[in-house]
Parts: C-alpha cells; sequence; structure tokens
C-alpha cells in the first residue's frame, strides 16, 4: 500500500474519531438539558484508491450527524401532556371551588338550619325583642353567606378569565418562536445535513404549546412543520404565526371562549374542540362546574327566599300589619346573544324576560331558547343541565318559571341564555329591619267551645294562602259523633252570614276554609263547636313562628311534577346542601383520579421518549473510550506511514 494512502487513511480515522468524540462530547454536555435529542455522527467507507496492485481502501467519511428522533412517539407524548395539563388545571379549581362548601358551623346548610332553630326560639316567647333580633341577625347570616358564595364563585370565574388571557398570551409567543425556528429550517433546505439543534428547540416549543391547548403537527417538504388548533385551525404555518386571543362568550358576558386571529380576520373556537391543555381544563371547568356550582347555590337561596317570605306574608308582625317579605332576591335573567339581530343603533330587536312562577319547582340549570324551526310561533326550550327539550310559546311556565317573548318575536336565528337561579345568590340580602316587623303571629286564632263535651282539640292551625280574612269569624258546629259538621262564616263586626254549609270531619283531615286549614286532635261530639277568629293581640299568638319553623323538615326544594300535575318531593334545604357539598366532593375526588392517571400516562409517554431519543451517560462514558482507543489507532497509523515516507526518501537520496 503506498504510504500516502497510508497517510490518507490514519487522517480520515483521524477526523472520524475527533467528529464522534467532538458529538459525545456535545450529547454529554447537553445531557440535562429539557428537550435535546441523542446526536449521532454517521460514517461512509470512503472509495478505494485504484493501483495496480487493485484498489486500496481510504478509510471513512463522515457524511452527517443526525438525531435520535420518532415523530410518532413525540407526538403521542405531546398528546398525554396536553390530557395531562387539561385535567391538572380542572382539578385545581375544583379543589379551590370545593372551599366555598364548608362542612360544620360555616357551612349554608349551618346558617339555613340556625334560621329556623331562631324561629322555633321566638314561637317560645313570640312577643321577646332579643328573640326577634335573634331572628333578624340568623337572617341576616342566611342572606350574607348566600351573597358571599356567589361573590366567591365570581372571584373564581375572573380567576378563570385571567388564566386563559395569560395562556393564549403564552401560546401565542411560543408559536411565533416556532414561526421563527421554521424559517431558520426552511432557509437550510438546500443542505444535506439537517440543524438538529433547531429542530430540537422546535419539538421544545410545540410540546410547551401543548401543555395549554392540544395541537396537531404536519411536516412540510420544506422542513416546516405546520402546527393546528381546535380541529384543523392553523396556529403555526410555515413561518407564519396566528395570534391565539381570549374574547367574552357570545351568550353569557362573566365566561370566556377562545377565538383566533390572523390575516385582520378573527375566529371563534368552539369550546367543545379544545380537548387537550390547561385551557381546556380551564373551559370545562368553567362552563360544567362553576355553571352547575352556581345553579344549585341560586335554587337552595331561592327556595328558601321564597319559602320563608311566602310564610312572612300569611302572618301578622306586632304591628298587626301582614307580614312583609323577609329576603330580597336575584332577579331571573334571560341573555341575549351578542349576535342577535340589532336594529340601527346597535339595540337588540327582541328580547325575552321570566319570572318565577314556583319557587319550589325551579331546577339547578340554565337553559338555551330559540326558535323552534318545526313549529311557528314556538320556541325550542333545552335544559342544559340534562339536555331536556321542549317546545314552548309565550307566556308558558316551565320548571317553576314563565316565559315571556317580546315584541317583535325573536328572528329564527336569534339566541337565548335563560338563567332562572343563576344569580338568586348573588342579589340575596335581608329585607326587615324592625323587629317588630316579623310577622310570628297568624291572622286567625282557634278556640274550642267551653261547653264541649268530646275530646277533639286543636291540634294545628295553618294558613293555606293569602286569602284569609281575619274580619270572618268561622263557627264549626259538629252535628254528631261521626263528624258531621255545619259551617258558617260572619263579620266579625255586624255579624251579618257571608257564607256557610256542611260538611263531615274525617280523622287526620284538615277542615278547611276562609284560606286556613284546622287540623284537630281527639273526636268531637254532639253539639261540640270550634271557633276561629281574628288574632286580637299578636304579641300572645306564635303560630306563624311555628309555621315558618316547621320550614326545616319541608322538601321544597327542586320539587317536579308528575303527569297529573301533582307534586313530587324534592329536598330539604339543609339535605339540598349536602347534596351539593357531595356532587363537588365526587367531582373533585374523580378530576383527582383522572389527573393522576393522565400524569402517570404523560410520564410514561416521556420516559418513551427518553429511551429513544435521550442520552445515556454510561453509554456516552463508552463511547469516549471507544473513540479514543480509536483516536490513538489513526495516530498510530500516522507515524507508520510518516515513518515510511522518512525511509523512502532517506532511501532515495
Amino acid at each position: 500500500m503506498p504510504s500516502s494512502t497510508l497517510m490518507s487513511i490514519g487522517m480520515r480515522a483521524m477526523f472520524a474519531n475527533t467528529a464522534q468524540l467532538n458529538v459525545t462530547g456535545h450529547n454529554i454536555a447537553n445531557s440535562s438539558v429539557e428537550g435535546y435529542s441523542r446526536q449521532e455522527a454517521e460514517l461512509a467507507t470512503a472509495n478505494g484508491q485504484f493501483t495496480g496492485a487493485g484498489f486500496f481502501g481510504k478509510g471513512v467519511n463522515v457524511v452527517n450527524v443526525k438525531r435520535a428522533h420518532d415523530q410518532f412517539l413525540t407526538m403521542q407524548a405531546a398528546a398525554a401532556k396536553a390530557m395531562a395539563s387539561a385535567d391538572d388545571a380542572r382539578h385545581t379549581q375544583l379543589t379551590q371551588l370545593e372551599d366555598l362548601f364548608p362542612t360544620g358551623e360555616q357551612g349554608l346548610g349551618y346558617a339555613m338550619g340556625d334560621f329556623f332553630s331562631s324561629m322555633v326560639d321566638l314561637a317560645n316567647a313570640p312577643a321577646d325583642n332579643a328573640a326577634r333580633q335573634a331572628v333578624l341577625a340568623r337572617a341576616s347570616d342566611v342572606a350574607d353567606r348566600f351573597s358571599n358564595t356567589a361573590a366567591r364563585l365570581d372571584i373564581l370565574q375572573a380567576g378563570v378569565s385571567s388564566d386563559m388571557k395569560t395562556s393564549a398570551a403564552t401560546v401565542t409567543a411560543l408559536a411565533a418562536r416556532v414561526a421563527d425556528i421554521n424559517a431558520q429550517i426552511s432557509a437550510n433546505r438546500g443542505s444535506t445535513q439537517q440543524p438538529n439543534d433547531l429542530l430540537d428547540q422546535r419539538d421544545q416549543l410545540i410540546a410547551k404549546i401543548s401543555e395549554y391547548v392540544n395541537v396537531t403537527t404536519i411536516p412540510a417538504s420544506d422542513g416546516t412543520m405546520g402546527v393546528f388548533v381546535a380541529g384543523g385551525h392553523r396556529l403555526v404555518l410555515g413561518a407564519e404565526s396566528a395570534t391565539l386571543t381570549v374574547q367574552t362568550d357570545d351568550l353569557d358576558p362573566s365566561r370566556v371562549s377562545l377565538a383566533i386571529s390572523s390575516d385582520d380576520q378573527s375566529l371563534a373556537l368552539g369550546d367543545e374542540l379544545i380537548t387537550g391543555g390547561s385551557m381546556a381544563g380551564l373551559l370545562k371547568f368553567q362552563n360544567e362546574d362553576l355553571v352547575d356550582a352556581r345553579n344549585r347555590v341560586g335554587q337552595m337561596a331561592v327556595a328558601f327566599a321564597a319559602e320563608v317570605n311566602h310564610a312572612q306574608s300569611l302572618g301578622v308582625d306586632l304591628n298587626g300589619n301582614t307580614g312583609s317579605p323577609l329576603f330580597t332576591i336575584g332577579a331571573p335573567q334571560a341573555l341575549a346573544a351578542a349576535s342577535n339581530a340589532r336594529d340601527a343603533n346597535g339595540e337588540l330587536i327582541s328580547d325575552v324576560t321570566l319570572d318565577v312562577s314556583d319557587a319550589s319547582l325551579l331546577q339547578a340549570s340554565d337553559y338555551s331558547l330559540q326558535a323552534d324551526p318545526n313549529n311557528a310561533g314556538q320556541y325550542k326550550l333545552v335544559r342544559l343541565s340534562d339536555g331536556v327539550t321542549r317546545s314552548v310559546a309565550d307566556g308558558d311556565s316551565v320548571d317553576g318559571f314563565t316565559i315571556h317573548i317580546g315584541t317583535p318575536a325573536p328572528a329564527a336565528s336569534d339566541r337565548f341564555l335563560l338563567q332562572p337561579v343563576g344569580r338568586a345568590a348573588a342579589g340575596m340580602a335581608r329585607a326587615v329591619d324592625d323587629p317588630n316587623g316579623i310577622a310570628a303571629a297568624q291572622p286567625v286564632q282557634a278556640a274550642m267551645g267551653v261547653d264541649n263535651t268530646g275530646t277533639a282539640s286543636v291540634e294545628k292551625l295553618l294558613m293555606t294562602d293569602g286569602s284569609v280574612d281575619p274580619n270572618l269569624t268561622a263557627t264549626i258546629t259538629f252535628s254528631n259523633d261521626t263528624g258531621s259538621y255545619t259551617w258558617e262564616l260572619r263579620d266579625r263586626n255586624t255579624g251579618a252570614l257571608n257564607s256557610s254549609g256542611t260538611g263531615t270531619w274525617t280523622a287526620g283531615e284538615p277542615i278547611e276554609m276562609n284560606g286556613f286549614a284546622l287540623s284537630l286532635n281527639g273526636v268531637p261530639a254532639t253539639g261540640d263547636s270550634v271557633t276561629v277568629d281574628k288574632t286580637l293581640y299578636p304579641a300572645t299568638n306564635n303560630g306563624n313562628a311555628l309555621a315558618q319553623a316547621g320550614l326545616a323538615d319541608e322538601r321544597f326544594v327542586g320539587r317536579t311534577l308528575d303527569a297529573s300535575g301533582n307534586y313530587i318531593e324534592g329536598s330539604k334545604v339543609t339535605d339540598a346542601y349536602a347534596d351539593t357539598m357531595a356532587d363537588v366532593g365526587v367531582r373533585v375526588q374523580s378530576a383527582s383520579v383522572s389527573a393522576d392517571i393522565s400524569a402517570a400516562a404523560s410520564t410514561q409517554a416521556q420516559e418513551a421518549v427518553a429511551s429513544k431519543t435521550g442520552v445515556n451517560l454510561d453509554e456516552e462514558a463508552a463511547r469516549l473510550i471507544q473513540y479514543q482507543q480509536g483516536y490513538q489507532a489513526a495516530a498510530k497509523v500516522l507515524q507508520v506511514a510518516q515513518s515510511v515516507f522518512d525511509t523512502m526518501l532517506q532511501i532515495g537520496s
């Protein structure tokens, strides 16, 4: 072999080993750098040199430095990270939501139970000013806790909105950096060598974006990578990037949604298209968990306030006046979509209003309303909590509220979000400040005849509605021992007969007339009588305080109607609060499990990528020894070639 060939082989070997040593050193130096992919020098046999004695090999060439990369594993890791981020973001928010529903004395349920207990104390001493002050204090506690809970729910919503805006800005900045790297990679497309470090940086940036929003990637022929979000909307294409923005929700201005802007055009992204990343978790919390919690609190607030206010209206206060409402409550809302038809001044052309017809039938849900395309003059009403759909018209009552359609009627494309209870708790406050204004007394009271011979006694006297007229005296006289009776209503001032009739009393069944229901214990005898007359001294009567205290055991929250229009009992207020705590607790536990599972899946996916592309320091150390020995061998070849060359020069001289 010619000495020049031997020297060429040695030089090539030394160059190859130097390149391999450089790559190995680069790997070791970057072993702890996040996103770095292991690099390797690719070697190829150099073409042999022809001589009269045949072809002699010329060693090895370094043809490329490639990075360890697996596109499938990288995409899987990004998707797993997006899901883990979504679950973690939702779990974090739910944990904060759970703090709004404490157990024990700090809870809403305890406050409502304490209010009813104060009514029991008032019933024991209806004229006692201290007992009346206690009722007002407990009423303030209830109102304050409901309104404070609503305010804290709004704070959580504000936090979600802020996090969404921060995340959108971060994604936009990351997308711009991906576009910039795309431009640098594209500028290198004429070279056969890959810009490995730029490719690693781009993969790392895309992985960062996936933490906020799930992405899909499509490589282009020029080496650039297209990044798409929300089912195919371009975030990065070539060297250009779009802007991810947060905008007010079209139906509910308190909520936010995502939009993407490019070329001076903005396109709203449907929430259902955001399936991964922390922003997906925030949107799910906002649109489901927070809405459900707000509606549950509102349902309890309006049902509680309505029942207490109704009971107040059936009683008489210390001043002898009919009781006034003890609580005010937030009104039901019908929110028009921002895209609804407007006039030349930008005002909505049509509107929808709501009023509560039966608070006990209100459900913990929002509703969507728009024209029914299959029924002219009708509107499709969807209960969003469970998807129940009805066709309704102007003036129809559904789930305890009545819908009023404005004039002119909404256009076919107009949409409305109905919130019968969503804002009820936010407007809750105590409306009575005067202790004398608590209606502890009933407007009428019952008394058994002094000459009665039977065992009958008054069990209870309830006001069934506001139609009771205290200026009419009711007299019930039993005509036999089997319960038959006659009754008459007379003007208590003039004695003039107003009305009369007959009836039959049955044990366990009340006698109803003039807006009251009278229940008896024992058995009346022939000639026994009962008189129901005006309460002349409200300070000595506790009938309405007892009635209000009895609301603690009434199941008036979330009632429904059967096919015949009869009530199906709901929940007690304290049970409704316990159900709300349980619902939130279940969501927190479920989200925690999901977050743990998705985090484990993400870790496993990252480990799979690392096993394929990461740097193994033990392996690199072994390669250092190998390349060092190769370098020494190449140096020995050069030494031999130099010795041969020197010998030949000496012989020639």
